[in-house]
């Protein structure tokens, strides 16, 4: 994981709809980056309707919501349609971001090991500043969390 205090990667990569979207392009706001394994997943399905269910919380405070995983743009467009997800879900399939944010790792699952990525939700100020990690975040939970979080 990157380290708190640290200058966020920039990056640009395509959305669910084929549109360009550059991290830097969001300089003056707060963002909530979080990256995911698979659309469609249970977990991953649960984390991102939290996210949806939390979004207006989000708007309120002027906060960019994207969602990464290494999915191509067509399964990423079919899962926002399916949930009606109104944040960015950005397609990484060369890894370039969720390599970038250090989240492709050794994963365990019942005694194999392959690599993946682990979940992982970065909060990025105003300035391109890392200013919260949250580590290996439980899907369900972790929009809340991050909402509680901005609260203080």
């Amino acid at each position: 994981m990157l380290p708190v205090g640290t200058k966020a990667p920039d990056f640009t990569l395509n959305d669910q709809n084929g549109n360009s979207v550059t991290l830097s392009q969001f300089s003056g706001k707060k963002v909530v980056l979080y990256f995911y394994s698979k659309d469609n997943t249970p977990g991953c399905t649960k984390q991102a309707c939290a996210f949806k269910n939390a979004y207006d919380g989000f708007k309120k405070k002027d906060v960019v919501v994207i969602g990464i995983s290494k999915d191509s743009e067509k399964t990423h467009q079919k899962f926002a349609q399916k949930y009606d997800l109104p944040f960015i879900i950005l397609a990484d399939p060369e890894l370039e971001a969720i390599k970038k944010y250090d989240v492709w790792q050794e994963k365990k699952l019942y005694g194999k090991v392959t690599m993946g990525v682990v979940r992982t939700t970065y909060i990025i100020d105003e300035n391109g500043i890392i200013e919260k990690v949250f580590k290996k975040v439980k899907p369900d939970t972790n929009a809340q969390e991050i909402l509680e979080y901005l609260e203080r």
